[in-house]
């Protein structure tokens, strides 16, 4: 007998017909003597409707209302979930992730956990029936109703497993598993049968949409084995795990784009001790997400500081530079929307020499410019034109023969 934490997502849930589908699968895997926990999304775009209506009638949307509203669309999904189970004959109760035991910060609109008490879920599996839990939610230090943000529900589903001491924590979507790269790009795109938490934690990082990072990162931190898998054709997925080192490594194991970033470039920066650590800590109290940074040789006393952040964060990082460089004598702020990240991910790469080689020839045949490069043990990251990104996403994978590998 096996505990299994399953998480569906919000298309799994969508309509009346997707939850009896769910609810079905649930009296199979019971029918195999596997205990069932579920966590459930909103449905559809229950969220982003939620979110539309909130800003017709507030213009300020103050936090702790916001969560109190959409948190409201995991609840509904639960109770429908729920019904459905005990009209099959299968025993469930619903749970607000107060009710499961979830404890955050007091952070509205994307809360952190500091603590989880499952007691309640715990009994309903001792008892014999299936605990229903609300995603991304719970509550705060301060009593209040939070929000865990996008991809909450992800986040919720690994830490109840870890909390539960499940066996396995299956994450169920609308795609098949995780793919060499986005398969609307390259239709030769391949699933894996399997990925390490490094590799798949790089990828959430630039640019693939699921499983939410947060998700991947308590996953590995904790070593709780995950399945992402489909609801709709119930085949089996991508299986993650820690990595075997003793295990052969494919050199490359996935492209990944990523257009959700813009580049903003600080020119004419002093070359000082301190200056870069200024500008970074203004970004940091405006809240601005950095990600890739470079920053160019010197000459004559002065150079360029380039920097990516989210899209919808531009205005405030702008901003922020703006205002330290006219402190530091910064000669202005140069910002670009159209870029594109493409990477090279994969765990052998650290012990292959060539890869980044290959990728930089690849780019460089194809006439596409590099405008910014990072770099971890298992992935290297290239920031490219927008315009270009599909075709190098396109090229690379064929360079690293990735439809063919059997990894």
């Amino acid at each position: 007998m096996a505990l299994i934490v399953q998480k569906f997502g919000g298309t799994s849930v969508a309509d009346a017909d997707r939850i009896r589908e769910v609810a079905d699968h649930v009296r199979r895997c019971r029918q195999r003597d596997d205990q069932i926990v579920l966590v459930v999304s909103a449905m559809g775009k229950e969220t982003d409707e939620l979110l539309r209506l909130a800003a017709e009638v507030s213009p300020t949307m103050p936090g702790r209302e916001v969560d109190m509203l959409i948190t409201a669309g995991e609840r509904k999904a639960t109770a429908l979930v729920c019904m459905a189970l005990h009209d099959i004959g299968v025993p469930a109760d619903s749970f607000t992730g107060s009710q499961a035991g979830f404890l955050t910060d007091t952070n509205h609109r994307n809360a952190k956990i500091l603590d989880i008490n499952p007691q309640r879920v715990r009994t309903a599996v001792d008892e014999g029936r299936v605990p229903v839990v609300a995603g991304s939610q719970g509550v705060s230090t301060g009593r209040d109703v939070t929000f865990l943000g996008r991809g909450g529900s992800d986040t919720t589903a690994v830490a109840l497993a870890k909390a539960l001491g499940a066996d396995l924590c299956e994450l169920y979507t609308d795609v098949s598993g995780v793919f060499t790269t986005d398969p609307r790009v390259v239709m030769s795109a391949r699933k894996m049968s399997s990925i390490s938490f490094d590799e798949l934690l790089e990828m959430t990082a630039t640019g693939c949409p699921k499983p939410a990072m947060r998700s991947v990162e308590v996953a590995g931190r904790y070593g709780v084995p995950l399945h992402i898998r489909s609801a709709f054709t119930w085949e089996p997925g991508t299986i993650v795990t820690q990595e075997d080192p003793t295990m052969e490594q494919a050199i490359v194991s996935a492209i990944t784009p990523d257009d959700s970033e813009a580049k903003v470039t600080v020119s004419g920066v002093p070359d000082e001790p301190g200056i870069a650590a200024r500008l970074f800590r203004a970004l940091a109290d405006a809240g601005v997400n950095v990600d890739m940074i470079v920053q160019n040789t010197s000459a004559d006393g002065v150079t360029d500081i380039s920097f990516t952040v989210p899209n919808e964060q531009v205005e405030v990082a702008t901003a922020a530079s703006q205002a330290l460089g006219a402190d530091i004598g910064a000669l202005g702020v140069i910002t670009d929307a159209s870029i594109g990240r493409v990477s090279v991910i994969g765990a052998g790469m650290k012990s292959n020499p060539g890869v980044a080689a290959t990728m930089f020839e690849t780019l460089a045949d194809a006439g596409i410019n590099i405008e910014m490069i990072s770099t971890s043990p298992i992935r290297i990251s290239c920031v490219i034109a927008e315009d270009d990104l599909e075709r190098a996403v396109v090229l690379l994978h064929s360079a690293y023969e990735l439809s063919n590998s059997t990894h």
